[in-house]
């Protein structure tokens, strides 16, 4: 381990849990979501990463969604967060009960807006219910739908069932985005080798109906040819 890595290590945890710990202190709703976008922009400004949206034209500036995203890197939810600052929608991000007990993401996960999934729970109708409940406030739902950050060598790996049925449970229409940079590679190059800035592009998809019955994954490798 690199220098230059374990001073971002360090920097890294230290940022998250002081913005966990503004999120704990914050009751706001608004005042929240705004500084979830402060700590996403603060650290991939750390990094000198710059978000560039594809089709940004296809972007709703507001409305509640159930927003679909590939996922290979652990600043994906950074990157989602500051290509919708330009917009009205507000969401909470489904996370694993293992994001909620970690040490380095754990207080910022639980106070920053977002549902837990527990997996192992024998009975999933609280978390369905706590979607419901955050829809009803007008709120959309974040998802991660290939269940877990994909570390193969392929653009996408398979879908789950569940963003489909959270969508047709709360008659979301499925906004879906595409991170088409491989974003773990351009982290590793910004914390071991880089020094200048480095972009991301991100794709904004075509909404998709809740009602359509094409499986979520065709209908999102269609729209971004995977």
């Amino acid at each position: 381990m690199n220098l230059k890595l374990i001073s971002m290590a360090f920097y890294s945890t230290y940022i998250t849990n002081k913005f966990g710990f503004l999120l704990k202190n914050e009751k706001d709703k608004e005042k929240k979501m705004l500084l979830r976008l402060e700590y996403s922009e603060t650290l991939l400004k750390k990094l000198k990463l710059n978000i560039n949206i594809i089709n940004k034209e296809k972007l709703p500036q507001d409305g509640k969604y159930l927003l679909v995203s590939n996922h290979r890197s652990i600043i994906d939810p950074l990157i989602i967060e500051t290509a919708l600052k330009d917009t009205n929608i507000k969401g909470f991000w489904i996370a694993k009960k293992e994001l909620y007990n970690s040490f380095f993401f754990g207080m910022f996960t639980r106070n920053a807006g977002s549902i837990l999934l527990d997996r192992e729970a024998k009975n999933m109708a609280p978390f369905f219910k706590d979607i419901k409940d955050v829809v009803k406030e007008e709120n959309s739902i974040y998802i991660f739908p290939e269940g877990t950050r994909n570390k193969n060598n392929t653009p996408l790996s398979s879908f789950k069932e569940g963003a489909r049925i959270i969508a047709l449970k709360n008659k979301l229409a499925i906004l879906p985005v595409y991170i088409k940079t491989n974003a773990n590679e351009v982290l590793k190059e910004a914390i071991n080798k880089r020094v200048d800035e480095s972009t991301i592009d991100i794709q904004i998809g075509d909404l998709i109906d809740y009602k359509d019955k094409t499986s979520l994954e065709e209908n999102y490798r269609k729209l971004f040819d995977l």
